[in-house]
């Protein structure tokens, strides 16, 4: 553990304007859900902390050398974290392991992918180009974009370290400070990213990490007058609280929300194949993600052969502890996640759903301790279920069958969420005609969650608003302007 960011009495402190500060009071609990014991305390911010972080964010962007160091100094810097990243790995794969124990080779695969994006946004800071507009007089003219100046980046807890990497690099190259709000349950990982950036030669002020609860420091950061712009990776509700203060602030979001990921399994598609796919898309980090895919369609004439195979390769799946050699799942994140998960598989049961595998904790003793729960598949559930409609973020899927493709995009569409969802076909006509029907910002075709930092992502209805990855995931932290020359 690295010793700038935590105190000999153990409380993990803030980083504030370069500098590690210890909230008063006892601050919050880190609680390991592999093993229910406590890692640590870490300090929870004061509005005082709030006004602190923003006011030397706004010192810190208006020095000279931030506000006019060339693109490819900016570039050089966001490479060095990246090295930083690198040199940190075990470090911060523990961290988020002990944290929301996700499985150790998810977490250290998290921090190549983060590495990997300081590294992609390092490469599109210096390489962007702004445009000469066609004039329509004798003037030259041309579009500048330039950052907001202070903006807020508040991540989840499911996937820390990918999530932070993905906000803080391109807000960051784009020339904005940020302030970073992780989650209460992971906030480790964002205080070891601050303590990397601030060795790599980031000045201070320029990256804050804030820790404390969504209603507390969160909420206060979305208030302050002084934030110019706020990202927001989570759940719908917590999103729509924040765009009503942005809207009362006329003040730019991004929020990348729920979902209820269709994910289509048809008559000819590769089963074997499909069968993998559809495992990985619910039951990696147990199901903690957000374009999980959730809601199973399969087309009716092979649904019980396919059933079948899925059933058989969910039940081989090894639920252990995060650092077990072969473990394929850990335990949920939190305690109070795994009970919400299991009121909504109850909810699933009351309305006529059939437990087709898992649907309980698991019995092994050495796991009793820890928020564990066993990959579910719930059958005979009618379209219109609660656990069918909503969100339940846990390694929990429901099958369904559909008839035909006007069926199957009527049913893929029923929902108020549009994040992801994937197709299994070896008719590509048919897979392009469904994938431009489908309501969803992302669509895989014969594969999922292939994700790429080059690619924007996002949503569609209410699973969010912008689009984060890409050159657009710069734009999104910067406002253009346009600038004009009399000839």
């Amino acid at each position: 553990m690295s010793t700038s960011t935590q105190t000999p009495e153990g409380q993990k402190p803030l980083l504030i304007g370069g500098e590690w500060i210890v909230a008063p009071g006892a601050g919050f609990a880190s609680v390991n859900p592999a093993t229910g014991q406590t890692n640590y305390l870490i300090s929870a911010a004061t509005a005082e902390h709030v006004e602190a972080a923003v006011s030397s964010a706004w010192q810190a962007v208006r020095q000279k050398a931030w506000r006019d160091m060339l693109p490819h100094q900016r570039a050089a810097l966001l490479r060095r974290i990246a090295d930083g990243i690198d040199a940190n790995a075990q470090v911060l794969a523990r961290l988020q392991m002990i944290e929301n124990g996700k499985v150790w080779s998810e977490c250290t695969a998290q921090v190549a992918s983060a590495a990997a994006t300081f590294r992609y946004y390092a490469g599109v800071c210096e390489s962007v180009t702004a445009e000469v507009t066609p004039p329509r007089g004798n003037y030259l003219s041309l579009t500048q974009y330039e950052p907001y100046g202070v903006v807020v980046a508040i991540t989840p807890w499911n996937s820390p370290l990918t999530m932070e990497a993905q906000k803080v690099a391109p807000a960051l190259a784009a020339g904005n400070a940020v302030i970073l709000k992780p989650s209460e349950v992971t906030s480790s990982p964002a205080l070891e990213l601050g303590r990397i950036a601030l060795e790599a030669g980031l000045p201070p002020g320029i990256l804050n990490v804030v820790t404390g609860l969504g209603s507390g420091a969160g909420k206060l950061l979305v208030e302050h007058p002084g934030v110019r712009m706020v990202s927001f990776t989570g759940g719908t509700a917590s999103g729509r609280a924040i765009a009503r203060i942005a809207a009362d602030k006329l003040m730019p979001v991004a929020l990348e929300l729920g979902g209820k990921s269709p994910h289509i399994v048809c008559a000819d598609a590769d089963l074997d194949a499909a069968v993998e796919g559809v495992i990985g898309g619910i039951f990696e980090g147990s199901g903690q993600s957000c374009v999980a895919g959730s809601r199973l369609f399969v087309q009716r004439s092979i649904q019980q052969a396919f059933l079948e195979k899925l059933l058989a390769r969910a039940q081989s799946i090894r639920v252990d502890q995060p650092d077990a050699q072969g473990a394929g799942m850990g335990p949920i994140a939190s305690f109070a996640h795994r009970e919400k998960i299991e009121s909504m598989v109850a909810s699933a049961v009351k309305e006529g759903g059939e437990i087709l595998t898992g649907g309980c904790r698991p019995d092994a003793d050495h796991l009793a301790a820890g928020a564990y729960y066993l990959p579910t598949v719930i059958g005979s559930l009618k379209p219109d279920a609660y656990a069918v409609r909503e969100e339940i973020f846990g390694p929990v899927l429901c099958a369904l069958p559909f008839d035909d493709e006007d069926d199957l995009i009527a049913q893929a569409n029923d929902s108020v969420y549009g994040l992801a969802s994937g197709i299994w076909t070896a008719d590509y006509r048919r897979a392009w005609r469904v994938a431009r029907h489908l309501e969803a910002g992302s669509v895989w075709i014969n594969t999922y969650k292939q994700l790429s930092i080059s690619t924007p992502f996002g949503g569609f209805k209410q699973s969010g608003i912008g689009r984060e990855k890409g050159v657009s995931g710069l734009r999104l932290y910067q406002q253009s302007k346009g600038i004009y020359f009399a000839m």
